[in-house]
């Protein structure tokens, strides 16, 4: 499974794409940030975030998208910019036809770290010890990037097979009201 990973933000969104299956050492494709400058206009900004997203999705072709599931901060700026950041991944990704997961800051860090509270220097040892890096991905959006794909690629065996199941026992209800 090659999954982009995706840690959206109007200034840094950090992107990063890993390979593997869930049991298995997973692989790190590739990792970066699409920068946009902060003077700039929301509109432009938005368009370099997408030309980035698009050019990782071209170079790297991933069969999932993992992107951080926006919460309430209480700073609303700076959740309006992610939001904005996080929706122009989910388009460019769903433009393709491919399926985009959403896990939330905590998930990740307790699928990576063990802890739902760990800090980002917690999160970057993990990353770096995870995908046999020689150091910790720089900046921090780059390495919650390679976390997010990390969390996804852990997560999806189990979250497709509760899928499944609720799909099935609907089926089965639907069967039974019809009988």
């Amino acid at each position: 499974m090659r999954v982009l990973g995706v840690d959206p933000g109007l200034t840094r969104c950090g992107v990063g794409v890993v390979e593997g299956v869930a049991g298995r050492p997973l692989t790190m494709v590739g990792v970066g940030v699409v920068r946009t400058p902060a003077d700039a206009e929301l509109g432009r900004r938005l368009v370099v975030i997408e030309q980035g997203i698009e050019q990782w999705l071209d170079e790297h072709r991933p069969e999932f998208v993992a992107v951080e599931r926006v919460f309430s901060q209480h700073n609303v700026r700076t959740v309006m910019g992610t939001a904005q950041a996080s929706a122009v991944a989910m388009l460019c990704a769903a433009r393709r036809g491919i399926p985009v997961a959403l896990h939330t800051p905590s998930e990740v860090k307790a699928a990576v770290t063990g802890s739902g509270r760990a800090d980002k220097a917690q999160v970057g040892a993990m990353v770096t010890r995870l995908l046999r890096l020689s150091a910790p991905p720089r900046p921090a959006d780059a390495a919650d990037a390679l976390a997010l794909a990390i969390c996804h690629i852990w997560r999806a065996p189990a979250q497709n097979r509760l899928q499944q199941a609720v799909a099935l026992h609907a089926a089965n209800a639907t069967k039974g009201r019809t009988a």
